[in-house]
Formats: structure tokens, sequence, C-alpha cells
């Protein structure tokens, strides 16, 4: 009886020691498979990358190639604004794959023209605020059916980023005192008033960039953009406007001025407003196998070369 019993238990032990092996080993697999998924989808993040450093490469050639053709000018028809549809990448791209798989690697962008919106580091100059450029920014909102009194806070906003100091400063409570800078459109909800749906509304019409003496293209801008930069322009004068650029830009301040439109109204200040552009947005997409990266790009041209400014993703 004692014998059967010291048998039911080294069955028992053997049994436990079993499962207990087996429960290692799948384990080990289990974390080697998840630290291979990990390495690949590394592997797949870097190859992304690569690609939309590619593409920012094309972007540049593009607008290199544009300033050649037309120093002078950046009209809305540009060979810089035709967009790249999604592309397959799957013959340029080198990855390791087993047999028969298959994956999908694309890329697809296109490029607007950053000053043909209104640049919110216009509102203020040498620490204080441009009431000129309010004016511009008040009839904007005005045409966007937004509330005007909201460019005030924004121009203040625009004032303290200013004031940066170097070192945050620390408040009597421990908090810090550092006035917030203006990056994005979303930054406007630290504004008073503003609210999510009015961000997305005003999302397409602004800008911040880095430096507060960029002047509006009157090639590209929106209609809502034209008739905030001319007092006394109504919005279905400036519609008629862009209409009308299509088929006909401005080569230079005298055709913008000179058309019907502007027959007896006030003529904006030279520095506001220009037939060329500077700065540029890029957006990318790039879909490698379960990897995608959106991102956003600034591109600064000087002459006939292009830099990045920065690159966001998303």
């Amino acid at each position: 009886m004692r014998l059967k019993r010291q048998r039911g238990v080294a069955i028992i032990t053997a049994l436990l020691l079993t499962t207990l092996a087996i429960t290692i080993v799948a384990s080990l697999f289990w974390q080697q498979q998840v630290q291979v998924r990990s390495m690949e989808n590394q592997r797949l993040q870097l190859q992304t990358r690569w690609i939309l450093r590619g593409a920012l490469d094309l972007s540049r050639l593009i607008l290199n190639q544009d300033f050649q053709d037309s120093q002078t000018i950046t009209q809305q028809n540009g060979v810089w604004a035709t967009p790249l549809e999604e592309t397959r990448l799957d013959d340029y791209v080198e990855r390791e794959r087993l047999q028969g798989e298959n994956f999908d690697a694309t890329l697809s962008g296109r490029m607007t023209d950053a000053q043909s919106r209104y640049n919110l580091a216009n509102l203020a100059a040498s620490k204080q605020v441009d009431p000129t450029q309010l004016a511009i920014f008040q009839k904007l909102l005005t045409n966007l059916r937004l509330d005007p009194g909201l460019a005030q806070g924004v121009a203040e906003l625009v004032v303290q980023s200013q004031f940066l100091p170097v070192q945050p400063q620390q408040n009597s409570s421990g908090g810090s005192s550092e006035p917030m800078e203006l990056v994005r459109a979303e930054d406007l909800l630290a504004v008073s008033g503003f609210s999510p749906p009015a961000i997305d509304q005003l999302r397409d019409y602004v800008i911040a960039l880095p430096t507060n003496s960029t002047k509006i293209n009157v090639n590209t801008a929106p209609a809502e953009l034209l008739s905030a930069l001319v007092p006394d322009l109504s919005l279905s004068e400036a519609a008629a406007m862009v209409n009308t650029r299509k088929t006909v830009y401005y080569r230079n301040q005298g055709d913008f001025t000179g058309t019907a439109q502007m027959v007896g109204k006030q003529k904006p200040a030279q520095q506001l407003y220009a037939v060329r552009s500077d700065y540029f947005l890029a957006y990318s997409r790039v879909k490698l196998d379960r990897a995608t990266l959106e991102t956003q790009s600034l591109l600064r041209r000087n002459g006939s070369i292009t830099t990045v400014v920065w690159i966001r993703e998303y």
C-alpha cells in the first residue's frame, strides 16, 4: 500500500515537473517572439523614416527647380503644388521577406504654400502688438464667422512669447511663470474664448512661422485672407479675384492692386504682401507593412537652397 502511494506521488511529481517545463519553454518562445516582433517594428519604423527623408529630399528638389523656373513668382498651379498620389514602393524598398510574403509599401504627399496663411507671429514686433496686423487678423476672424475680439488675446499671447526667459522663472507657489510659445493652432486654446471647433475652423488659415516679417502671397492666399489684407475689399470681391487667379496670376504688386476689384480700394502697405513665397508645408504619409507614419514639415526656401525647419509626426 505504501509502495503504491509512493508511485502515485512520483507520477504526480513527474506530471508537475513536465507541466512546469512546458510552461517555461512556452514562455521563452513567447518572449522570443515578442522580441523578434519588437525588432521588426523598430526596423519598419526606421525604414519609414528613411522613406520620409527621401520624400523631403524630393520636395526640396521640386522647390529648387520651381525657383530656377520662376524666381520672382510663386503661383497656385506651380509644379510644387502637384500632389504625389499614393505610390507603391514595394519594388524600391529593401526588406527581408518570407517566401510568398506580401506587404504594402506606399508613399503619398503634397505641398502647400505656408505664406498663403496668416502668420500669427506677425501680430507683434519688438514686443508690442502691431495694430495693422491686428486689424488684418480681426477681419480674417470676421470672414470666418468667428469673434474678432479673439484677435487681441492672440496678439497678447504672441507678445508674451517674445519675453520667454532663458531659464523659466518660479513664482511664489513653486510653479513656472514662463509664457507659452505659440507653435501650432491648438496653442490658441490658451486664449480665453477659443474652443476646439473654432480652432478647427481656423486651422487652414493660420500658421506660426519662425519669423514675424513674412508677407502674404496674394497668388496663393484664399479669399478670406485677401479680403482681410485689404480693409474695404469684400469677401465676394476677393472670391472673384481668386477665381480669376486660376488663369491669370500676379507678376508683381502692381498687378494685384491694378485689378478691377481693387479700383477705389485702399491699397495695403507693400511690406504686407508679395507674389512669391519662402516657406512651404510638406505633408507626407508613408505606409510600410504594419507601420504608418504621417508627418507635416516646414520647408524654407532661400534662393535655390531649401532647408527643413521642423518635422512633426502625427
